[in-house]
Formats: C-alpha cells, sequence, structure tokens
C-alpha cells in the first residue's frame, strides 16, 4: 500500500455542469481530509476546482494551489487555501503540481483537464512521473477518451502495457482506493516507452 501524503486533482472550472459532478468533488475532497491527504490543485475559485478544495477545508485539511500569475491578475485564484503559489506560466504550473504529488486524480473537465490528464499519462509513459493516476470517470465522463486510448493500443500506436499507465474508478472511494493499491512505477517503463 503506498504513502500517499498528497494528490493533485485536475478538474474542470466550469459552473453550468450538472449536479453530479460537483457531488463527485466534494466527497473527493472530503475524503481525502478525512485521509489526511493534501490537496494539490490549479487555485480556481469556480466549478469542481473550488469545489473540491472547500470539501477538503471544510473537514480540516490542506490545499496547495497553483497558478499562474495572469490568472491571479484577473482575480481567478481561490483566496482561502492553505498555500498559494503563483508561476509564471502554465508549463510551470502543471510541473509544479505533479511535482508536489504522489499521485494524480482526473476528475472531469474540457480542454484543459483533458490536456493535464493526457500529459501526466505521457510522462509516465516516458518516466518522467512514476506515481499512480486515477480517471474518475463520473457518469461515464471519460467513456470517449477511454475508448480512444483503447483503439490507440489496438492499433499499436502505444504498447499493451501503456494500459497500466492509468486506473478508472467510478467513485472517489474507489479512485482513492486505487491511488493506494497502484504500484509505484520505477524508470525501467523506458523500456518500452517506444513501439
Amino acid at each position: 500500500m503506498n504513502t500517499i501524503k498528497s494528490i493533485c486533482v485536475y478538474s474542470a472550472s466550469s459552473t453550468k455542469i450538472d449536479a453530479k459532478y460537483f457531488a463527485a468533488a466534494e466527497e473527493l475532497g472530503k475524503l481525502l481530509a478525512d485521509q489526511h491527504i493534501r490537496l494539490i490543485n490549479g487555485a480556481g475559485n469556480i466549478g469542481l476546482m473550488r469545489s473540491v478544495a472547500d470539501a477538503v477545508l471544510a473537514n480540516g485539511g490542506d490545499v496547495t494551489g497553483v497558478i499562474p500569475t495572469f490568472m491571479v491578475e484577473q482575480n481567478w485564484h481561490h483566496t482561502g487555501l492553505t498555500k498559494l503559489v503563483e508561476v509564471e506560466s502554465m508549463h510551470e504550473r502543471k510541473q509544479l503540481m505533479a511535482q508536489l504529488s504522489d499521485a494524480v486524480i482526473a476528475l472531469p473537465g474540457g480542454c484543459g483537464t483533458l490536456e493535464e490528464l493526457l500529459e501526466i499519462i505521457t510522462w509516465k509513459q516516458l518516466g518522467l512521473y512514476l506515481n499512480p493516476i486515477v480517471i474518475l470517470n463520473v457518469g461515464g465522463f471519460f467513456d470517449p477518451l477511454l475508448q480512444m486510448l483503447d483503439t490507440a493500443i489496438t492499433e499499436n500506436f502505444m504498447r499493451k502495457e501503456h494500459g497500466d499507465i492509468w486506473h478508472v474508478a467510478t467513485t472517489p472511494q474507489q479512485a482513492l482506493q486505487l491511488i493506494h493499491d497502484t504500484p509505484v512505477w520505477d524508470e525501467s517503463i523506458r523500456k518500452f516507452a517506444a513501439i
């Protein structure tokens, strides 16, 4: 079982999404706080980013948010986090979020969330990020992406072994269990980075 002290959660900033997504974010935040796991996220003040952070904080947990200065200048940042880290760029934001985390969970989201998820999958494929990655597939949201990834493997754009880079959960409880149970990889993963 992994020792998990911090989890990076990728998630939507939209406020117009179905209530089931907010419920999952809030439940995940509560579970993180209950297990004394620090949340690492993008420090947004709306959408699922805010919901998961607020749930962690409301239940006595810690949240570190990482956000570029240009977003702070637009007042897009959550002002009540345990720690707010300003960075210069989106690239630096993603790199620091990964460095601070012992694992990643992806909640549903738009292009930004999908881009973050696919980048961290790529980093793990290359042996640059070795920690567990869990896709929290609330209401089947990620089904088309998972099908695309399966197609990429079937069509030999990725190796069969690459399918073990990520795991899929349908509930926050299952997501955290997978985080604890999924072995941390080592850099030998690079031996099958190429196909």
